[in-house]
């Protein structure tokens, strides 16, 4: 299949509108999601609009309670919908939003087990502003107050750019030196997410996977308000490999993908070049590869067949 024969498709149609200048994300989405029928329902949160769909069609999914022990809902599919200023935003984060519409309707039809997929607002921070800021933050204090606390949740950020999988392991970077009460089962829970994605790539045969640090993402909220989250992303083998070797020997440069004044020491030269294409003028259309978008369409429905 062609990259531009599968932007022609359900949902992908949209995508242009999406990453249009001056584009209108949240109406763009909500409209989307309504048109496929998937029952979008909104939460209102600091001034952050997050959306929510899930298989239990009828209500409000966040109204409804957490699912049943041990059941495939207490997984959250999230990806942020939000976008720099200035950029296209078209693989952070169109393509992981449109990724999970798809992964959506596909699980919709073949009747997996109970899924939950959120939309999240403001993951992208202006300046001065901290963690406690985004939208994942009060977003996940929400979920522990309706009972989610327990969910586990996969976040799904610039998948849009190659062929290999990366299993974030920038929360044990985050926690290295926390001595908080709870730490530890905060570590360990973290453990068994990274080790639940790896069992779900081994299980449907995905070729390229490897762990590595990533940028800031929707995990930082999560993991702030105590909710401990998986960030899932995509490189370029090309990248990818050479970007891990270096780690080997600079462990301490993943630092420089949190924080830009580490950047600005360490160099950017040394971060993937589809990383260093966020929030810019240069994550556009072009960089996309819509031929690997069905892997991570895979990953994220066995993850809710888990």
């Amino acid at each position: 299949m062609s990259d531009s024969f599968r932007l022609e498709k359900i949902p992908y149609r949209r995508f242009r509108d999406f990453i249009a200048p001056g584009a209108d994300r949240f109406a763009i989405l909500l409209a989307l999601l309504e048109e496929l029928r998937l029952a979008p329902s909104v939460v209102t949160l600091a001034g952050n609009r997050h959306i929510l769909i899930s298989s239990e069609t009828e209500g409000h999914p966040e109204e409804r309670g957490p699912a049943g022990k041990g059941r495939a809902a207490d997984i959250i599919l999230a990806a942020h919908y939000d976008r720099a200023a200035g950029s296209p935003g078209a693989n952070d984060n169109g393509a992981a939003v449109f990724m999970l519409i798809e992964t959506a309707l596909k699980m919709r039809e073949d009747k997996t087990n109970p899924w939950r997929i959120i939309f999240t607002d403001k993951e992208e921070l202006g300046p001065g502003e901290g963690i406690r800021d985004q939208g994942s933050y009060t977003l996940a204090k929400h979920l522990k107050e309706k009972g989610f606390n327990k969910s586990r949740v996969f976040i799904f950020d610039a998948c849009g750019a190659g062929d290999t999988l990366i299993i974030s392991t920038m929360t044990d970077r985050l926690l290295k030196n926390d001595r908080r009460p709870g730490t530890a089962r905060t570590r360990y829970l973290a453990a068994q997410l990274r080790g639940q994605a790896l069992k779900t790539a081994r299980d449907i045969l995905l070729e390229r996977v490897l762990l590595l640090p990533t940028p800031f993402s929707d995990d930082a909220g999560f993991l702030r308000a105590g909710i401990p989250a998986q960030t899932i992303t995509v490189l370029p083998a090309e990248e990818a490999v050479p970007f891990i070797s270096f780690l080997r020997n600079k462990p301490d440069f993943a630092d420089a993908l949190i924080s830009r004044e580490v950047q600005e020491l360490h160099g950017r030269n040394f971060i993937p070049a589809t990383w260093r294409s966020l929030n810019g003028p240069g994550d556009n259309q072009s960089r996309l590869t819509p031929r690997h978008f069905e892997q991570v369409v895979r990953f994220a429905r066995a993850l809710c067949r888990d």
